[in-house]
């Protein structure tokens, strides 16, 4: 068994911990940094295949020290400076090496088969002969329920295959293919013994896309490492620079108003505080300081009882300020600062310039108290309506979320366009986004009725213009909900039970929901440089 004084930065061993049913489990985990407190080590760990916002620093007594992993030194290899050099790998490099050597696709290409595309739907016919001539589409061009679906070569009869969202693929170009437009239809029909209610859909304009994957990550590269952040005012963080420094959590907590945070992750404030045991700011203006009397003497002097810039919505005690990151740069630069300690996969630009930042907040008799915002560009080329969105932990669970979400995609109505957030998201966020748009869909698909004894009738375009939720978000949330078939030559939305049955007691448990008529907001033009 190993000794306390043999542990080093890039073991590996189990690490004691109670789950949320508060029972004990270890899990294994790895040692990123050791430190020495009044002759008492402490080690902070990071639990393998747990989200960050878990890591935490540990005393020895919860490490197993019968199972522990040394980390393995690689050879020494010349630096750009010609200098030698070398760096501890974790226990799993080397066999990482040789799984990604073993998973070449060579045996694929070989055997004249296409690679499937991960969290796509391929819709695949029998055709009779070589080149037959699709309705609506062109020679040779399969129909497929999405604009990024990939046609495969194997021939089968019609099926929906729904291809596994953990098989890697090779970055290489595929041919693109056409979405036919559908034209949904509603019905109610017995299936399988139980009432169904269907929407059948028809070919109709073509329209080339990428479609939105259900991995968070979906825009990283097929290698693993994402592909740098625009150049533009995209918060997208360039994992490749990740370093010790920023994967422990430097801040121990945050004093905000009547609320005690503890931070998740890294973010940049000032060296000099991260020592601190509390960090306190300003709930108004967010300002930080180093003490309690630090505070209360800024409190005598801000005049702030509201977040900067103007309010655009109010109802009840909720309300939404709009703020220009140019015009109000050091609340701005504050605000990022306190969302990166809980934004993993966002970076930090203090050039707040390029984003407008609504900021919602619960009023009481002391004033207007953040309770979360979200970001978005001034001119986004790629219809992104959100860059960062947060809300903060004291008020999560309790429908914040997707008010912020609702108002995001309001706010694009009023604009006359259709967003949808800019990737990749965290997992909390991703979780809310797929709720949002699943409850929009289906409160839209059945509240259709029908015509004349017909069924009803939508196309995505239709669904995509009411909502203002773009195109790829509609086709990825329905493939989600595993709503897609082909029945009878027609693609169908089948609607069970229950889905009909989750989808109303969700709805009666929503009790925040914006009004339109208590938004008061003008969009600008910002492609005129004049308004900035």
């Amino acid at each position: 068994m190993a000794e306390v004084g043999e542990i080093i930065e890039g073991c590996r061993l189990p690490v004691l911990r109670r789950n949320q049913d508060n029972e004990d489990e270890w899990p294994l985990a790895e040692i990123l940094s050791v430190k020495d407190i009044s002759g008492r080590k402490l080690f902070y760990v990071h639990y393998i295949d747990f989200n960050k916002r878990l890591d935490e620093w540990v005393t020895h007594e919860r490490l197993d020290l019968k199972k522990i992993q040394f980390p393995k030194k690689e050879a020494k290899t010349p630096t750009k400076n010609g200098l030698p050099g070398s760096r501890p790998g974790s226990p799993e490099r080397e066999v990482r090496k040789t799984l990604d050597l073993s998973l070449q696709p060579a045996s694929a290409q070989a055997s004249g088969k296409t690679l499937p595309i991960p969290v796509q739907i391929t819709l695949r016919f029998n055709l009779p002969k070589e080149r037959e001539a699709i309705p609506g589409g062109e020679p040779d061009q399969p129909l497929s329920s999405s604009s990024c679906l990939q046609p495969n070569h194997r021939s089968t009869k019609r099926k929906v295959e729904v291809v596994s969202p953990a098989t890697p693929v090779p970055s290489e170009t595929a041919p693109a293919s056409v979405f036919p437009q559908p034209l949904l239809f509603l019905s109610s029909h017995l299936q399988n013994g139980s009432a169904r209610r269907a929407v059948a859909a028809q070919p109709g304009r073509k329209r080339k896309s990428n479609c939105l994957g259900t991995d968070e990550d979906s825009q990283d590269s097929s290698d693993g490492i994402p592909s740098a952040p625009r150049m533009t005012g995209s918060l997208v963080s360039d994992r490749s620079h990740d370093d010790i420094v920023t994967r422990m959590k430097n801040i121990e907590c945050i004093e905000l108003g009547r609320h005690r945070l503890k931070p998740w992750y890294f973010s940049p404030y000032p060296q000099e505080l991260t020592t601190l045991p509390v960090l306190y700011l300003c709930e108004f203006c967010l300002k930080y300081g180093r003490s309690l009397k630090c505070l209360q003497r800024h409190l005598t002097k801000c005049d702030l009882r509201h977040p900067p810039g103007n309010e655009i919505y109010r109802k009840g005690t909720i309300s939404f300020f709009e703020i220009d990151g140019r015009k109000n740069k050091s609340y701005s630069q504050n605000l990022c600062l306190l969302a990166k300690c809980f934004l993993d996969h966002k970076t930090l630009y203090y050039d707040t310039d390029p984003f407008l930042f609504y900021v919602m907040t619960e009023y009481d008799c002391k004033g207007f108290h953040i309770v979360g915002y979200f970001s978005k560009e001034k001119e986004s080329t790629e219809d992104y309506n959100v860059a960062c969105i947060l809300t903060l932990p004291p008020y999560q669970r309790r429908g914040y979320g997707k008010l912020l979400i609702e108002f995001s995609y309001e706010l694009s109505k009023v604009e006359g366009k259709t967003g949808t957030p800019e990737k990749p998201l965290s997992d909390l966020g991703l979780l809310s986004y797929r709720s949002y748009w699943s409850q929009t869909i289906l409160e839209i698909l059945m509240g259709l009725k029908s015509e004349s004894g017909e069924r009803p009738q939508i196309t995505i375009n239709e669904i995509s213009e009411i909502t203002s939720i773009k195109k790829e978000d509609v086709i990825s949330t329905l493939q989600y909900l595993n709503l897609i078939n082909y029945y009878k030559g027609q693609y169908i939305l089948t609607l069970s039970e229950d889905i009909v049955d989750g989808h109303e007691r969700a709805m009666l448990k929503r009790l925040l929901r914006i009004d339109s008529k208590c938004l008061h907001f003008t969009p600008k033009d910002w492609s005129k440089r004049g308004k900035w």
